[in-house]
């Protein structure tokens, strides 16, 4: 008897991914490099087409690549092809914000009805992470849009604790 096993796969392949991310969120593992392992390697481009190859790289204990981590699986999460991803959603801000940033961002976003860490009701189509000026501040840039319509972009200013490097404040600056 044949069986079609595809979809039994597929599901098997997305547990295992699921899984994958969220043992990387605890263990403080870039979710990007979890996330990029199980994505299978694209064709190699023919010798006429020259196209350039993506990196993404960081450190462990680099402040900018934890919150490059933090927002890459937070919006990654959020835009899920199933929808967001709850589970991940809460695990993730249970491990990058502080207890009590947690608990004034869900105020603040009760009162705003929009989601505090994007400052917006929908979901970035790209983000950059750079250094701030003090050593314990990231500048995250939003880009919200894209395709036919203007992309508006959002600069929020991370704060973060100086020693687990938690997240502990989170505000608005001008787009520059």
């Amino acid at each position: 008897m044949i069986r079609n096993t595809h979809a039994l796969r597929r599901q098997g392949r997305r547990a295992a991914v699921a899984a994958g991310l969220v043992l990387a969120v605890g263990l403080g593992v870039s979710t990007q490099v979890a996330a990029q392992a199980a994505v299978p390697a694209p064709a190699k481009a023919s010798a006429k087409t020259s196209t350039a190859v993506r990196s993404v790289s960081g450190f462990n204990g680099d402040l900018v690549t934890q919150v490059a981590d933090f927002y890459g699986a937070y919006v990654d999460a959020k835009e899920d092809a199933t929808g967001p991803d709850t589970a991940l959603l809460k695990a993730l801000r249970a491990h990058y914000l502080t207890p009590d940033f947690a608990k004034r961002l869900a105020a603040w976003e009760k009162k705003n009805k929009v989601d505090g860490l994007l400052r917006a009701r929908n979901v970035p189509v790209d983000w950059t992470v750079t250094e701030g000026g003090n050593g314990l501040e990231v500048v995250v840039t939003l880009g919200f849009g894209g395709g036919e319509s203007p992309t508006t972009t959002t600069k929020l200013v991370v704060k973060l604790e100086p020693v687990s490097g938690d997240v502990t404040d989170i505000r608005t600056t001008s787009a520059r």
